[in-house]
């Protein structure tokens, strides 16, 4: 893994460290697993994974906050 790639995985982790209070309080949680190509891999769990709004979650709210603070990364996709 490249040394930008190890630095732009740290400030991802970082805005996920941000956003989990939020999900934790409704039930769920969010996991990294890998950025790789500008995409952010993450897996929904717990109450999100079964959640009618995850779609909506997942882009509108949690790829919009990793794309505001992180300009490399283009798309959250959740495994």
């Amino acid at each position: 893994m490249s040394r930008e790639n190890s630095d732009i995985e740290q400030r991802i982790i970082a805005t996920i460290d941000k956003i989990r209070p939020y999900l934790v309080s409704d039930g769920g949680n969010l996991e990294f697993v890998k950025y790789e190509n500008n995409i952010v891999y993450v897996t929904l769990t717990g109450a999100c994974a079964d959640c009618s709004m995850m779609d909506v979650t997942l882009k509108d709210g949690i790829e919009q906050l990793i794309i505001n603070e992180i300009p490399e990364v283009k798309k959250v996709i959740n495994l």
